[in-house]
């Protein structure tokens, strides 16, 4: 086990003459990392009701994930996004925070959260250098949220979300996943609540990933309908902003909301994907929605004094990214077997 942070006198060079560029061209200068499998949610689609979470020593450190977060940082990655399962249930993820948002060459430090921890989080996140905050809300209706999340009180996550708008994030986005015939006919109430709050919200298609208990294809809830239900309201006008992500933002007319759609069935956006995963497991995943990966771990616990052969992985694996992903609703067997909780939301 490394009890420690790789010091800045090894190998890595503070401005790597390396980039991460795939053998389409694209540029990869966003990371997904994953700090745990585990949540206090179950949500329906992204996890079975009773999950087997992996054992202590089949995880990525807290200073194993600071070390691969400087490594990415050195070759390019501007941008990461720390996740779970979730990830503030995680023991002493704070110090995590705190060490990587001291990197330089890293803009962005962001999170994406089920809120149930930003009540007694949100400041210290935001005295770390997290920026930007992602909450999953997928309903405003306590019952119903319960009964998505199986654990989860809606209450506990919207004081969650007060105490981040206090905390003063940069920007506080709600991430909502509409299923139809259960939650499909909120959209405008939760698009609502977001302009209430001065806040962004993205709908974002279910993702086939796992062997859930409903079928995706029935629950499927396309980003298009919504869009034209959103519009029957509200004036929504078309913007070129990205936060560096998939998802394809509109301004709400007269208020400081933005609605974001990330459309993995209705709408491929894998033609400009700057991102790739990184697992709990410290499985590199190129797709989320391919089971291309390289293992990291072995190379972190292998050379724990010596980053030149996990730098020379992680440009190889440039190589071997997908030009895209390759949903389709109507297969009997999701194309990709591991949960969302897996990879990282």
């Amino acid at each position: 086990m490394i009890n420690k942070v790789p010091s800045t006198k090894q190998n890595i060079p503070a401005k790597a003459s390396q980039t991460l560029i795939d053998q389409f061209g694209r540029t990869v200068d966003y990371i997904r990392l994953s700090i745990t499998d585990r949540c206090d949610f179950r949500c329906v689609y992204c996890m079975a009701e009773e999950m087997t979470f992996l054992p202590r020593n089949e995880v990525l450190s807290l200073e194993e994930c600071a070390r691969l977060v400087k490594v990415f940082v050195s070759l390019g990655v501007s941008k990461v996004r720390i996740t779970g399962g979730e990830p503030l249930v995680r023991k002493n993820a704070l110090w995590l925070f705190e060490t990587i948002g001291k990197l330089d060459g890293l803009n962005e430090l962001v999170l994406t959260t089920n809120g149930s921890q930003l009540e007694k989080q949100a400041q210290d996140l935001k005295n770390a250098g997290v920026k930007r905050i992602n909450i999953s809300v997928d309903s405003l209706n306590p019952e119903r949220f319960k009964k998505i999340t199986r654990t989860g009180e809606l209450d506990k996550v919207l004081r969650g979300i007060q105490a981040a708008k206090l905390a003063g994030f940069e920007n506080i986005k709600l991430n909502t996943v509409l299923m139809r015939g259960v939650n499909d006919d909120e959209a405008l109430s939760l698009l609502d609540f977001a302009i209430a709050q001065k806040i962004d919200i993205s709908f974002i298609e279910e993702m086939p990933l796992g062997d859930v208990d409903h079928s995706r294809e029935s629950s499927f809830c396309s980003n298009t309908d919504t869009l034209k239900m959103l519009q029957s309201k509200h004036t929504l006008t078309a913007s070129a902003e990205t936060t560096g992500g998939p998802a394809r933002y509109w301004r709400v007319a007269n208020t400081e909301t933005r609605v974001g759609f990330i459309s993995p069935h209705s709408h491929n956006f894998c033609e400009s994907c700057n991102r790739v995963r990184i697992t709990c497991k410290g499985e590199l995943y190129l797709c989320l929605g391919q089971e291309d990966k390289v293992d990291l771990m072995p190379l972190l616990r292998d050379h724990p004094e010596n980053d030149q052969p996990l730098i020379d992985a992680i440009l190889s694996s440039m190589a071997i990214k997908p030009k895209g992903h390759d949903f389709d609703l109507k297969r009997a067997e999701p194309a990709v077997i591991r949960f969302m909780s897996h990879t990282g939301g």
